[in-house]
């Protein structure tokens, strides 16, 4: 995505995001939630991401410098192994499916992204990192929808996959009607560098 010369202010966040096959996955066992809950927010499948920073809104001039810090930082860290698991929910407004798998991986490449981010004199609220991937919200005056869909959820697992990429994403805010569409600015692949000794590039 490239950034419009007239948009002045971006909401940006840096995450991995599951494999097509693994999406499609859990969006078969969600079917039946998405008919009987309609009046669910439900997310775009596209859209379905891991949040590693939220950076908020920014200067789009503050884009050119992260991307050149995180393409590094992608290219040297190894490539978590991860999978969807089970579900909850937030406030019980905010539907989830779970992360699976290397989770000490998961949270030492949070740690990194953010470090690297502040590293380019961007300031962001550090929230913990709560590994989740979310699904859909309810309005406010439907406080039983979102608990009740948790139980689509109860036992499932997806099978493993490798977060092939770090994503930096971003949406213009307030232009024009309708929900907003995050796309990716740009992702570069992770695990690349080639490791000393010549042992060849790390594993995708």
């Amino acid at each position: 995505m490239d950034v419009p010369p007239e948009a002045s202010t971006l909401r940006v966040f840096v995450a991995l995001a599951p494999p097509d096959d693994a999406k499609d996955e859990l969006a078969r066992v969600l079917r039946p939630a998405c008919a009987g809950y309609p009046r669910l927010r439900w997310n775009r499948i596209e859209d379905w991401h891991i949040t590693l920073a939220f950076l908020g809104e920014l200067p789009a001039t503050a884009v050119p410098s992260l991307r050149s810090v995180l393409a590094g930082l992608a290219a040297s860290h190894p490539a978590p192994q991860l999978g969807l698991r089970g579900g909850g929910h937030f406030d019980e407004r905010l539907l989830w499916s779970g992360i699976d798998g290397d989770l000490e991986g998961l949270h030492r490449l949070a740690a990194d992204v953010r470090e690297t981010v502040r590293s380019c004199g961007i300031e962001f609220r550090d929230r913990p990192l709560r590994p989740h991937l979310t699904l859909a919200r309810s309005r406010r005056d439907d406080p039983t929808s979102v608990p009740r869909a948790v139980a689509a959820l109860t036992g499932f697992v997806g099978r493993p996959w490798r977060a092939e990429r770090l994503h930096l994403v971003g949406s213009n805010i307030g232009r024009g009607p309708g929900p907003i569409h995050y796309r990716d600015i740009e992702a570069w692949r992770l695990g690349t560098t080639v490791r000393a000794g010549g042992g060849g590039p790390a594993e995708p």
